[in-house]
């Protein structure tokens, strides 16, 4: 790895100390190739760079994707062959990029942040948790945040208009992520799935988002956001989230195009200006809250997250307790509703319930409907969960089988499944943290308690 970095110019050329000749004078030819609108994978000095890449990190191997590579950092270390003719944007320091190009291919590990904007929310509080930040931020943090210069680069024609993301909230979570040896397979990452047998195959663990902003989700939506809406005939959501967008500091990873503000929620609005003149302006739509609703979100998180924490490594949690609250959050209509209730089901059910073998053995009597509204009704300490529950199935099941009769599901029955998951989620996040029993060992104990809450 490089060490210190002297600058010495001679005639115009730049040399540097602690970094191979060969580096430096390939980058130095690089720097030379002025902008085109045609690439530069065939300049000569693009060539040479590439080989002399190959000789110092790749034992003089060949290994595909390294022109890709190349070429993405290239652009983010703003060599002027990067850029387009007549678009020049910010061109890099040779000094500093030979240091991020020897630092790159020794990179084994890459920071990545993924910032998340909060759509209709009204007045979420600024809190940090975690690798996690809640807030607001200013244009020039924003720039910051999202590496305007880099995007630049990359993107000369799509500016990043901070000026009006700044008017959002916004999720920023932060992780460290392993990466591959091969710079090309850092550069296309997708490549290796073409060449899978069945490329079409199923993960069913894998996320919508990724896993970092999925678990901060489901921690957020343990709380209470039913409560906290003013308006649950619009949504329940005290926010949404419509993209991520994933930002790396590993420089032969092409950054995605900058955000378009237009695809997030604005609205047209009118004020006298200070000589009485209408002025119309468009301003984020928000989705009221409660009063007490940004007092009680900052001692939900700060009281709840580090148990949370500790809590993701018990198998209760093993079921896709996570998945299917997420999706519901994310996604409308009965789609919500269905993954609300199948959240419930993925917590409390278990296989032997639908074998009535397994059932003679334990509370005989009570089908596999019951046995997950019993267990619920338990974990919450409420007997009329099992009722709500029950009817709230009901419904699943008219609709699923197609029953004839069924109606427009009314809001205050959709935000009864929504309370109903989030309740169960929660209250099984705080049972993880005490016990240490395996998972059906805890629904059989649930099952009785909540056979005899019944019967009280």
């Amino acid at each position: 790895m490089l060490s210190s970095i002297q600058l010495m110019p001679m005639n115009g050329v730049v040399e540097m100390a602690g970094v191979v000749p060969e580096i430096v004078d390939a980058l130095n030819d690089v720097w030379g190739v002025p902008p085109s609108n045609g690439g530069f994978f065939s300049e000569p000095a693009f060539k040479r760079l590439e080989k002399v890449c190959r000789d110092q990190y790749q034992q003089g191997k060949h290994s595909f994707g390294l022109q890709f590579a190349l070429n993405n950092a290239l652009r983010s270390l703003g060599a002027p062959c990067g850029q387009t003719s007549g678009r020049i944007n910010d061109t890099g320091d040779i000094a500093e990029a030979a240091s991020k190009l020897d630092a790159a291919f020794g990179q084994t590990e890459a920071r990545r942040i993924y910032i998340c904007p909060l759509n209709y929310a009204e007045d979420i509080p600024s809190l940090a948790f975690g690798a996690a930040k809640l807030g607001r931020f200013k244009p020039a943090e924003l720039e910051l945040l999202f590496d305007k210069t880099r995007l630049a680069r990359h993107y000369p024609s799509h500016a990043l208009d901070t000026a009006r993301l700044c008017q959002f909230h916004w999720l920023v979570i932060e992780e460290t992520v392993a990466v591959p040896t091969s710079a090309g397979q850092r550069a296309l990452p997708d490549f290796s799935t073409f060449m899978e047998r069945d490329s079409g195959a199923i993960n069913p663990h894998e996320s919508r988002f990724p896993f970092a902003v999925e678990r901060v989700l489901f921690f957020l939506l343990l709380a209470p956001w039913e409560e906290w809406s003013t308006m649950n005939e619009m949504s329940w959501r005290g926010f949404e989230m419509p993209w991520v967008y994933c930002r790396t500091d590993d420089i032969f990873d092409s950054p995605s195009r900058p955000p378009d503000p237009d695809i997030l929620a604005w609205e047209p609005f009118i004020y006298d200006d200070e000589w009485g003149e209408a002025v119309e302006i468009e301003r984020p739509i928000e989705f009221p809250l409660t009063a007490s609703a940004t007092r009680e979100m900052t001692l939900f998180c700060e009281e709840r997250w580090v148990s949370f924490q500790q809590a993701l490594d018990s198998e209760l949690l093993k079921p896709p307790v996570m998945h299917f609250l997420v999706r519901a959050f994310l996604a409308d209509g009965i789609d919500e509703f269905m993954a609300h209730l199948t959240s419930i089901e993925a917590a409390l059910g278990l296989q032997g319930d639908h074998n009535p073998n397994e059932r003679k053995l334990h509370h005989k009597n009570l089908g596999a409907t019951k046995r997950v509204g019993t267990r619920l009704a338990a974990l919450l300490d409420d007997a009329t969960a099992l009722g709500i529950y029950a009817d709230l199935y009901h419904l699943r099941s008219a609709f699923i089988h197609g029953r004839g009769g069924i109606e427009r599901i009314p809001t205050q029955k959709r935000v009864e499944a929504r309370r109903l998951a989030a309740a169960c989620a929660a209250a099984l996040v705080e049972q993880a943290t005490r016990s240490s029993q395996d998972r059906e060992s805890f629904l059989r104990g649930l099952l009785d308690k909540g056979v005899q809450l019944r019967g009280t």
